[in-house]
């Protein structure tokens, strides 16, 4: 028995809920947003499109720990690539990760705020 919802407002709740699939998508994008690093990543590549090169120089790290990273977030599709001669270019995948990024961020700033 629910506490605070009838029957009929708990089925219309659960019958809401998305797909399985959708659910476990959603929270392997949140395990993978999850590292410090990938989230620096997504904010440099949220400024400008660059290279793994550029990318390890800027995060002080090594070019293999960034690929690793990168390769993360281009399987969940949060990056995608763009190759130009030898050279493979990093950014966000579309407008949906950056948004995710700038609600992330407003949330944290708004929380660090003083009440009014």
């Amino acid at each position: 028995m629910y506490h605070s919802v009838s029957e009929q407002e708990a089925q219309q709740l659960q019958a809401g809920l998305p797909a399985e699939q959708v659910i476990e998508r959603m929270a392997d994008t949140f395990k993978t947003l999850s590292d410090p690093t990938r989230v620096r990543i997504l904010y440099l590549l949220s400024r400008k499109e660059l290279c793994v090169h550029d990318l390890s120089q800027l995060l002080g790290a090594s070019q293999p720990a960034t690929s690793h990273h990168l390769r993360l977030l281009r399987m969940l599709r949060l990056v995608r690539t763009r190759r130009a001669g030898r050279a493979t270019y990093y950014t966000l995948d579309d407008e949906h990760v950056l948004q995710l990024f700038n609600c992330s961020h407003d949330h944290v700033i708004h929380q660090d705020s003083p009440p009014e």
